[in-house]
């Protein structure tokens, strides 16, 4: 969406503050031995306090109020009683949902516990590439440049980015124009940033897959002999820097 009024941005930030201290909160309440589905009623909980609605359930009818993605998933895990949190799993939580109209999204991947699997330089990676990203963003700017920056990086660290997940528009729905804010680089792609839009950027990597596959279950995407990290900031684009609406969520404190 582009912003058009005081209360466009009043809503949208409202909303991104509700999502990005839900993810916070979520990461902080997760302990090995709880299941997936605990955790996802606690982050049910904390949006259902503000009026908020979860997105995936209200435009997909997924069944679960966030997505939990472990290890090897990349997105979209379904929250199960029978999946239980285990000490070093790589963790991924993406909240979005809706209030008053407005949408907003951010998801962040986290070692759980100690790192007994070595996945802390991974979702290091992850959450530095997507900051600096963030940082090259600005009205004018092609999308297509935006991908090459996390590709390169990516590449430089060791790690593969997922070709087929993409950010996306959002602000009115949970995906808008653009559709594929790609972490590659497509020179197809001519579509620039816009000032005053709101986008949501994700990063997508991982240790050697570069697609994600269905996993069987119709919802959960996982790279396949692989483990995978997700990050994704809601932010508005301007002139100069970016401002990022769901900065609650602390990634990168």
């Amino acid at each position: 969406m582009s912003l058009k009024s005081e209360e466009d941005l009043a809503g949208m930030q409202l909303i991104s503050q509700i999502v990005g201290s839900t993810l916070k909160r979520m990461q902080a309440y997760a302990q090995p031995g709880m299941s997936t589905f605990e955790l996802d009623q606690y982050g049910r909980y904390l949006l259902e306090r503000h009026g908020a609605h979860s997105a995936p359930k209200l435009t997909y009818g997924f069944p679960g109020w966030t997505c939990i993605s472990l290890n090897e998933e990349v997105c979209h895990g379904i929250p199960s009683a029978k999946r239980l949190l285990q000490e070093g799993d790589l963790v991924n939580i993406d909240v979005s949902a809706e209030l008053n109209g407005y949408w907003s999204d951010n998801g962040g991947s986290f070692v759980l516990g100690q790192d007994i699997h070595q996945h802390s330089d991974l979702v290091e990676a992850s959450k530095r590439i997507l900051a600096n990203a963030i940082r090259h963003i600005r009205g004018g700017v092609q999308l297509a440049e935006i991908g090459r920056l996390i590709e390169t990086e990516a590449r430089r660290s060791g790690y593969r980015v997922i070709k087929n997940l993409a950010g996306h528009g959002i602000g009115r729905s949970l995906h808008e124009e653009p559709h594929d804010i790609l972490c590659y680089y497509d020179r197809s792609i001519k579509t620039r940033f816009r000032t005053n839009s709101v986008v949501a950027i994700e990063t997508f990597l991982s240790t050697k897959a570069t697609y994600a596959h269905e996993k069987g279950d119709g919802w959960t995407l996982i790279a396949k002999d692989s483990f995978a990290v997700q990050h994704e900031q809601t932010i508005i684009v301007t002139d100069k820097q970016p401002i990022i609406l769901t900065a609650a969520n602390q990634l990168w404190s």
